[in-house]
């Protein structure tokens, strides 16, 4: 919905509100007029079930206000006499329009010092268990986020099954756009397998203006950097269409709303306004190769053979000893494999071994791929030699020909909600002709440093500023064959409590964070004590 449906829509639960209990409110000793006045009936209301100021904060909060809205109903039966297991199951099932049987049927009192705590044991733990949540989905939503790393495309730089803290506070939390939605599940519920939101996919084929229902327009608070290159970077992933990543296909962008989309954690190679072009694999920004900070280790796929006939296990141990961890492609008839991901100077070192016979390197110099952006046959681009490119930026013009056009449609179309259709040589926008295009957001260009084995904008293009959402800046845990079902398990001690951005060797802070915690605990137990004893 846009902001002004939002408006009304509120405004419609503000008449509903007071219409429903006004009545109450004169019987807690207020006006009448007070239960239908935005905001300030929600103060009100506060006094009168005897609650603080900051509910009325958490009220407004999407996913958040999915229990507290409830909580206010309840709190409001119970101060009216209403305090049974029933009363509180039937402001919920009825979705607050108890509250109108309350308030012009059942024949109720106000109760001024009523006892605010749980009368049972099982009502303690509710109440605990509640407001647990609810603190948990604030810093979820708009603080702190975890994150797993699913594959290997950031190779040596975040490994697989590095446990990761996204800050949203670096480049500004998001808003949640989905405001009817399970809280801390991302678009997937757990074992069920069902959807964590409210959004009607189908309405697509039917009714293109209804499938957003309940949906925000985007908006951002604000962070203290902006997205600068060669940032890693967790965004929503803007081709994500389907069920799940095995079924990729990157040409619709409407299955999902984007805070629902699939998380990808990648780095931005490219910010916007750069022209951006790939060759031989490296990136170039605006005619200089892209200078990569020192953790960061780009990787290529090779082919390898060796002197003589080896087993997998002596391979994998061969590799392993020269840090080539991404797996072992098979070989073919001839005893050549293939290295998925190693570094330059892996590879070096791994020459020297007196059982290889030869490398060389799987880099594309000729030749196109069809699956990569634009999907323009006059385009001859493939992964390792790619654009050069101009990444839009906000408020910056581009001239608009049909040379050009497949590159921006996807941008100005999907990601900015304009009708483009190209006729003959004439562009027409919103259906009136036209010959250049002022982009409204920033757009940014994402890869993963293991060249050859990540999924990234080569295939989808840009990634609007819209989709970021965080900053990955902390490894509290690593645990190696925790993803791929190996029975070798074990802890990376070396990355736990680790940064994931800085200069010079990866340091854990593991110990101190220990010495932290252990001191706090004492220091409770000697306050106790002390307090005790006065």
């Amino acid at each position: 919905m846009s902001w002004t449906q939002w408006f009304i829509f509120l405004l419609v639960i503000q008449i509903i509100h007071g219409l429903g209990t006004w009545k109450l409110y004169v019987k807690a000793g207020r006006q009448a007029w007070e239960a239908f006045v935005p905001i300030y009936n929600a103060v009100i209301l506060m006094k009168i079930i005897s609650r603080p100021w900051w509910w009325i904060i958490l009220m407004f909060l999407p996913i958040v206000n999915l229990i507290m809205i409830p909580a206010v109903w309840v709190e409001t039966a119970r101060t009216f006499g209403k305090d049974s297991k029933v009363d509180a199951l039937l402001c919920i099932i009825t979705l607050g329009f108890y509250l109108y049987y309350l308030n012009y049927i059942a024949d109720v009192n106000f109760i001024e010092n009523r006892k605010l705590s749980p009368k049972t044991t099982a009502g303690e733990w509710i109440t605990s268990i509640l407001f647990a949540i609810v603190a948990a989905t604030i810093v979820h939503t708009y603080f702190f986020q975890p994150f797993v790393i699913p594959s290997s495309s950031l190779e040596k730089s975040l490994l697989v099954g590095d446990f990761l803290i996204v800050s949203k506070l670096h480049y500004g939390p998001r808003v949640p756009m989905t405001t009817v939605a399970a809280p801390m599940v991302h678009d997937t519920i757990p074992k069920l397998n069902t959807k964590s939101y409210l959004f009607d996919d189908k309405f697509e084929e039917r009714n293109t203006s209804w499938k957003n229902i309940f949906q925000l327009p985007y908006l951002r608070l604000p962070g203290f950097e902006s997205v600068e290159r060669n940032d890693i970077v967790v965004f929503n992933q803007p081709a994500d269409t389907l069920l799940d990543m095995n079924d990729f296909n990157p040409d619709r962008n409407y299955y999902k709303p984007i805070d629902k989309k699939t998380n990808l954690v990648k780095r931005c190679v490219g910010i916007p306004g750069d022209t951006l072009e790939i060759r031989n694999g490296y990136v170039f920004i605006n005619g200089k190769q892209n200078k990569l900070p020192p953790r960061a280790h780009i990787q290529f796929s090779y082919e390898i053979s060796f002197k003589r006939q080896l087993q997998p296990a002596r391979i994998f141990d061969i590799l392993k000893k020269y840090d080539i961890t991404d797996g072992l492609g098979y070989g073919n008839t001839e005893g050549t494999y293939r290295i998925p991901a190693a570094t330059k100077e892996a590879i070096a070192k791994l020459k020297s071994h007196p059982e290889v016979a030869n490398i060389s390197p799987l880099k594309t110099e000729k030749g196109v791929d069809g699956n990569l952006f634009p999907r323009d046959p006059n385009y001859k681009w493939n992964t390792d030699n790619f654009g050069p490119m101009w990444i839009p930026k906000a408020g910056a013009t581009i001239q608009l020909s049909t040379d050009n056009i497949s590159i921006y449609k996807r941008a100005i179309s999907e990601y900015e909600g304009h009708k483009v259709v190209t006729r003959g040589n004439q562009i027409l926008i919103d259906d009136q002709p036209v010959t250049s295009y002022t982009f409204n957001q920033d757009y940014y260009w994402m890869m993963g440093d293991n060249r050859h084995n990540s999924i990234d904008s080569r295939y989808w293009g840009f990634v609007p500023y819209n989709h970021i959402f965080g900053k990955p800046v902390f490894i509290w845990m690593s645990i190696d064959g925790i993803l791929d079902g190996s029975n070798d398990v074990r802890i990376r001690w070396d990355r736990v409590f680790t940064t994931v951005s800085g200069s010079g060797e990866r340091t854990s802070y593991i110990i101190p964070f220990i010495i932290i915690v252990l001191g706090l605990v004492f220091f409770n137990k000697w306050r106790k004590k002390k307090k005790a004893k006065s």
